[in-house]
């Protein structure tokens, strides 16, 4: 698939809708992603390693919030236990549609056996069940904060001990000058990559209803009020965090 040049918010919009994953973002995605989240390769890499480390034999692995399948394709490259699967789920059927194409291409070039199904449902709904790992890049942001704590629950209770949860967020921050100083250093990295001022602006405004980010705190007591024992967070960069947390 050619990368197409993210420019849905170059021009002045007379009205901003809440940000959505339809066709529009979804064929600029791997532009938009990458300029926007810093790190971003560095960490599907590595949860690609993570999952290769903590996947065990004949268990499920689930990418929850999967979008085109890049933590899928980086798992199925890293894990080499027999009996493994990936779940990837998303409930854009715009992404599940593209994502199809991407794993095709994979499967018809790599040497990985593993076996991905892509389901467009609702993570929501979607069973857990005998997984040893569970992916969530930058997904819970998007649950209302309600059900955050009730999805985190089914995850670890359809997780085999020793599995783990993987949740890529971005943070918030308690601390008015540490706030201001991620979120600043975070736009001066998308304008090191291309984004006006603008952009920035519109697409910040067309979030403010969607994506609802948490402090590190309260994932933290999520995690441990979900009945995991040990979180800890593996990556960050300005404020953007990976977490791992181990049943």
């Amino acid at each position: 698939m050619v990368k197409q040049h993210d420019d849905i918010y170059a021009s002045a919009l007379d009205e901003i809708i809440d940000f959505k994953f339809d066709e529009r973002v979804v064929s600029v995605f791997p532009d938009m992603i990458q300029r926007s989240v810093p790190g971003y390769s560095t960490l599907i890499s590595n949860i690609g390693i993570l999952a290769g480390r903590y996947a065990q034999a004949n268990t499920h692995c689930y990418d929850l919030g999967c979008s085109l399948g890049a933590v899928s394709l980086s798992m199925r490259q890293r894990i080499k236990r027999t009996g493994c699967d990936i779940i990837a789920v998303d409930n854009s059927p715009e992404m599940i549609e593209r994502a199809q194409a991407l794993l095709a291409t994979d499967m018809a070039t790599s040497n990985s056996v593993v076996p991905v199904d892509l389901t467009c449902a609702d993570i929501e709904e979607t069973l857990i069940d005998n997984a040893s790992v569970v992916v969530m890049n930058f997904t819970l942001q998007f649950i209302t904060i309600e059900a955050r704590l009730s999805l985190i629950e089914r995850i670890y209770a359809g997780l085999q001990p020793g599995g783990v949860l993987i949740l890529s967020e971005k943070l918030a921050f308690d601390k008015p000058r540490q706030s201001d100083f991620l979120i600043e250093t975070h736009h001066d990295f998308k304008r090191a990559n291309g984004y006006s001022d603008l952009e920035i602006s519109q697409k910040r405004s067309a979030l403010e209803n969607v994506l609802v980010p948490e402090t590190l705190t309260n994932h933290e007591k999520r995690l441990s009020d979900a009945g995991f024992e040990f979180n800890s967070v593996w990556f960050q960069c300005f404020n953007f965090a990976s977490m791992i947390a181990i049943k």
